[in-house]
């Protein structure tokens, strides 16, 4: 019961400075500081100083930038219509037809992009004209895009895998290597949903696609070679461990340099907004990054962390009840902050927990991945529905409602990963035996 005060007084500090409209990074300062007056007899300045140094000094951290900077990048390339050129031949056949094209084209994106935002852009500015001109219905449209896009935010490299990994101290690259399996999981459960839907949607009627012989298709195919090596040098440096990710993401960066060169998409326009581009994401999430190192090192002076890791072990609750009620608190979460704010806002009362339960911290790592890839679709903040109100001026309702049925398989996915954890954790275990 000692606790309360401390937590009500974080809550109400916190949810006051949000609502005021102060930036993220600036309301977990606010909060941290407030703790430190009021709890501690540390001067909160110096220990504001010293933890934002150490937390914005990390060289871990310098592959975020990077990885934004390679996205933003092919985000001004032809990537997506060379994408669906090389796709459609293969993909027109499968039941559901080219509304698979959306998924397929978010994995292979998300693969050489980090952020869910930049997958939704660059898929659906050439996937929803193609796909409304053969009168695929909008829902499916719409739907698909929104959930195909958050794997973007799992598929390596992933802006909140970095994240997540510099709030544990963690391995990058292992966190990178257990989110593979389970990103391709959850694609295959995508194109599963579309291909059942083909059949039992009665509006599920398109335009037929033109036979094509199987050489026009390896034909076609060759639009998909620069993406793919371009996923084969940032992934596989990695996995092979001839780069960190760091040296990785540096290599991401000139490849999909010389892809755009090769393009005749870089040009001195490009290349400046692209780097501006990269800047204001990175000194954004940075901002929420030291913010909350701040706010870490006040609640761990209250003691805070470690009482409610204490009160939900007197609790005596099995690790699926833990997990099950961190589910909820993050889905409710996601409905009013962005993923990587929910992340590094919670990391410090949510690490003791799990790690006393012992819960794999790698493992749990993607398990939180795939909750804040449904607060991406996940009203009223969902940022995935406000990119896609903009590119196709749809009510919000009506772009909610479509993305209901990938919420739904999200969730499906959590328990497929408790069921089968080996699916996060078994590439990272064989990188530690390499």
């Amino acid at each position: 019961m000692e606790q309360l005060a401390p937590i009500a007084i974080f809550l109400f500090v916190l949810f006051f400075l949000l609502g005021s409209g102060v930036w993220v990074g600036l309301a977990l300062m606010g909060v941290a500081f407030v703790g430190m007056e009021l709890f501690t007899s540390r001067p909160p300045g110096d220990a504001m100083i010293t933890r934002i140094w150490g937390a914005s000094s990390s060289w871990t951290l310098t592959a975020l930038p990077l990885f934004i900077w390679m996205g933003e990048i092919l985000y001004r390339t032809r990537l997506s219509e060379d994408m669906f050129r090389g796709l459609s031949p293969w993909l027109a056949r499968l039941p559901g037809g080219l509304v698979h094209t959306n998924i397929v084209g978010c994995t292979v994106f998300a693969a050489v992009s980090g952020s869910s935002a930049a997958t939704l852009t660059t898929v659906g500015k050439m996937s929803i004209p193609e796909l409304r001109k053969r009168n695929y219905p909008e829902n499916m449209v719409i739907g698909t895009l929104a959930g195909a896009a958050t794997l973007g935010l799992m598929i390596p490299p992933s802006l909140t895998l970095i994240v997540y990994g510099v709030t544990i101290n963690e391995s990058i690259t292992k966190l990178f290597m257990a989110g593979i399996l389970p990103g391709l999981a959850l694609a295959s459960m995508f194109m599963a949903y579309v291909a059942i839907m083909s059949f039992v949607s009665k509006d599920f009627n398109p335009t037929p696609e033109a036979p094509m012989t199987f050489a026009e298709k390896v034909k076609n195919s060759r639009f998909l070679i620069p993406v793919i090596c371009l996923i084969l040098v940032v992934i596989g440096s990695m996995y092979l461990g001839f780069a960190t990710a760091t040296e990785a993401a540096a290599f991401g960066v000139i490849g999909s340099m010389v892809l755009a060169a090769t393009q005749g998409s870089l040009n001195w326009e490009t290349f400046t907004e692209s780097l501006m581009g990269a800047v204001r994401t990175s000194a954004m999430i940075a901002l929420i990054l030291a913010g909350a190192a701040f706010l870490s090192l006040s609640m761990g002076f209250t003691g805070l962390p470690r009482g409610l890791a204490d009160l939900i072990a007197s609790l005596d609750l099995s690790r699926f009840e833990l997990l099950m009620a961190l589910l909820v608190f993050y889905i409710i979460l996601g409905m009013f902050l962005d993923g990587i704010s929910s992340v590094v806002l919670t990391m410090a009362v949510v690490e003791p927990m799990i790690r006393q339960a012992g819960i794999d911290i790698i493992w749990f790592g993607i398990f939180i991945v795939v909750v804040v890839e449904m607060a991406q679709i996940t009203p009223p903040i969902g940022f995935n529905l406000f990119v896609l109100q903009g590119m196709t001026t749809h009510e919000m309702n009506f772009i909610a409602k479509a993305a209901i049925p990938m919420f739904l398989i999200m969730v499906v996915m959590v328990f497929v990963l408790i069921a089968f954890p080996e699916l996060a954790t078994w590439l990272p275990e064989n990188i530690r035996q390499r």
